[in-house]
């Protein structure tokens, strides 16, 4: 009776699912566990760097603490000390001090 099952050729349609089945499955759960998280991980950065205003204490991805003198569409100005300022790609912001002082209280 296996005789007659192990040699009886696959049928198109099922050879193609067992192929297709497995690449979906890795597909649904590559995306739920790294490009899902990964989108809302870049989506909150781009709030954050939207909402950045003049005044703001911030910190570079270099390690850099400075505080926001002027801002335009891509270029920060930061003010280290009491005389030096830098300019910055807006990209090259870590994360805001002032936002994460206030979510921690």
């Amino acid at each position: 009776m296996y005789q007659y099952l192990a040699a009886a050729p696959p049928t198109a349609g099922n050879s193609i699912l067992t192929l297709i089945v497995p690449f979906a499955i890795m597909f649904i759960v590559f995306y739920f566990l790294l490009i899902r998280p990964q989108k809302k991980k870049q989506q909150t950065r781009n709030t954050m760097l939207r909402a950045l205003k003049k005044g703001d204490k911030i910190v570079t991805i270099g390690g850099l603490h400075g505080t926001i003198v002027s801002l335009t569409e891509d270029t920060v100005i930061l003010l280290v000390n009491d005389a030096t300022k830098l300019t910055f790609e807006r990209n090259a912001i870590s994360h805001s001090v002032t936002s994460e002082a206030t979510s921690e209280s």
